[in-house]
C-alpha cells in the first residue's frame, strides 16, 4: 500500500475518533449543579459590568476624539486667517508684478548685445565698402 492513503486514513481516523466521544460524553450530561448556577450568574453580572463599563469608556474616547477634532480644527482656521492676511499684505505692499522675469530678463539683455553687435559690424563694413568703392 502506498503512503499517501496511508496517512489520509489515519489522519480521518484521528479527526473521527474524538468527535464520537464527544457525542457519547455529550449524551451522558449531568445537571447543573448550584455552585455552577452560581457561577454562571455572576459571569453574566459581570459581564453586564463590563459592558457597562465598556460603553462608557467608548463615549469618552469620542468625546476626546471631537474635542481634539474640533481644537485642531480652530487651530487651522487660525492659520488660514493668518495666511489670508499675509497674502493681502504681500500683494498691496508688493510691486503690482514684474514686468519680465530673471530669465526674460537675460533674454532681453542678449537680444540687445546681439543687435549692438550688428550694428557696430554694418558700421563698420560700411566704411570699408566705402573706401573700396573710391579705389576702385
Amino acid at each position: 500500500m502506498r503512503k499517501g492513503p496511508l496517512c489520509l486514513m489515519l489522519v480521518t481516523l484521528s479527526i473521527v475518533a474524538p468527535v464520537h466521544g464527544e457525542e457519547a460524553a455529550g449524551g451522558n450530561s449531568t445537571p447543573l449543579s448550584l455552585s455552577a448556577g452560581s457561577q454562571i450568574a455572576e459571569l453574566q453580572q459581570r459581564l453586564k459590568v463590563s459592558e457597562q463599563q465598556r460603553e462608557e469608556l467608548n463615549k469618552q474616547l469620542q468625546s476626546a476624539d471631537a474635542e481634539r477634532e474640533s481644537a485642531q480644527l480652530a487651530r487651522l482656521r487660525q492659520e488660514n486667517q493668518r495666511l489670508k492676511l499675509q497674502l493681502k499684505e504681500a500683494q498691496a505692499n508688493g510691486p503690482v508684478s514684474r514686468l519680465l522675469t530673471d530669465q526674460q530678463q537675460w533674454f532681453v539683455t542678449g537680444g540687445g548685445v546681439a543687435l549692438l553687435a550688428l550694428l557696430c559690424g554694418i558700421f563698420a563694413s560700411g566704411a570699408s565698402r566705402k573706401r573700396r568703392q573710391w579705389l576702385n
